[in-house]
């Protein structure tokens, strides 16, 4: 590894603001620990990339959705497609990943509804510390995920409310769960040339966009980052590189990017785009959800992977 890359790769902590225009709200950095977790501490001295296996809960079932077909109604006459439905129970996906030994995967409930709640709780419970839970985390709930299992909770709507960032919130959940437990779910879709953060099921742009300043920020108030890029996520027509790229360029804490992934060769590419800093959730492309990709053959890529970082 040459000296360059390892400085890529070195102890990826918020740095200083840089000099450029900061979005209006810049000046309200909060003052938080700077606490890290294992998993963050592991990455911040190698370049690897890491396959994150994912949960998605609609309805209490496993499903793979294409996200941007989700509503809260069905007013606008959007059919719902749904790529994939199981009969296994999540405790199931849950134990596989613990088998083969990952960690930092992401439950996601895509509904508010008991049932999809219940489901949740059944894959933190069978695999506790290993696994992430996102779908309406707010202050009062968050506490209760981390408790049944969780080892850290993804926050999008909550934070990123009616179009704009609500700091208030966001400090108040550092302050109750800690930095360190604490995924930004910054998932975004494009807008006049520029990746703006998208809320309410994907439906809704916010003012604040994915670039070098913003991730700057925000990084001082997560301990990870997941980012699905929305125009391309559900379809397995390929990645968005464009924003693969930029996060490998910029993110300063752990990154994991959804959307696209249909080959291994996009696994390559999110590799070769994101200069090794990238981790890569894959979802309806998997044979165990009903796609062409052997999860097989993506478990053994994300050892290989991480065996190299380790010579």
């Amino acid at each position: 590894m040459s000296f360059r890359m390892a400085s890529r790769c070195a102890a990826r902590l918020p740095q200083p603001p840089c000099a450029a225009p900061q979005p209006r709200w810049a000046s309200l950095r909060v003052s938080v620990p700077s606490a890290r977790s294992g998993a963050s501490r592991g990455r911040a001295t190698v370049c690897a990339v890491s396959f994150r296996p994912c949960i998605d809960i609609h309805k209490g079932k496993v499903k793979q959705i294409v996200g941007s077909t989700l509503r809260d109604t069905s007013d606008d006459g959007t059919a719902l497609v749904i790529n994939f439905e199981s009969d296994k129970p999540p405790a199931e996906f849950a134990n596989i990943y613990k088998e083969d030994r990952l960690v930092g995967g992401h439950v996601i409930m895509l509904g508010g509804d008991d049932a999809s709640r219940s489901a949740a709780l059944e894959a933190l419970h069978a695999y506790p510390g290993g696994l992430q839970v996102g779908g309406g985390i707010n202050l009062e709930n968050a506490m209760s995920y981390l408790n049944e299992g969780a080892s850290h909770v993804i926050v999008t709507s909550y934070v990123f409310s009616d179009g704009k960032m609500n700091i208030d919130r966001l400090t108040q959940l550092v302050e109750l769960v800690g930095k360190q437990r604490l995924v930004l779910d910054l998932s975004c879709r494009k807008k006049d040339d520029r990746y703006a953060i998208v809320t309410d099921r994907w439906q809704k742009f916010s003012d604040v966009f994915v670039d070098g300043p913003t991730l700057e920020h925000l990084a001082a108030y997560a301990d990870e980052f997941l980012v699905h890029g929305v125009d391309v996520e559900g379809k397995r027509l390929g990645i968005d590189e464009e924003l693969v790229a930029l996060l490998g360029r910029h993110s300063p804490i752990p990154t994991t990017y959804a959307g696209g992934v249909s080959t291994m060769d996009d696994l390559e590419r999110i590799k070769q785009a994101g200069n090794s800093r990238v981790d890569v959730t894959v979802g309806s492309a998997l044979d165990i959800f009903g796609g062409d990709l052997p999860y097989s053959r993506v478990v053994s890529w994300h050892k290989e992977q991480n065996m190299v970082s380790q010579r």
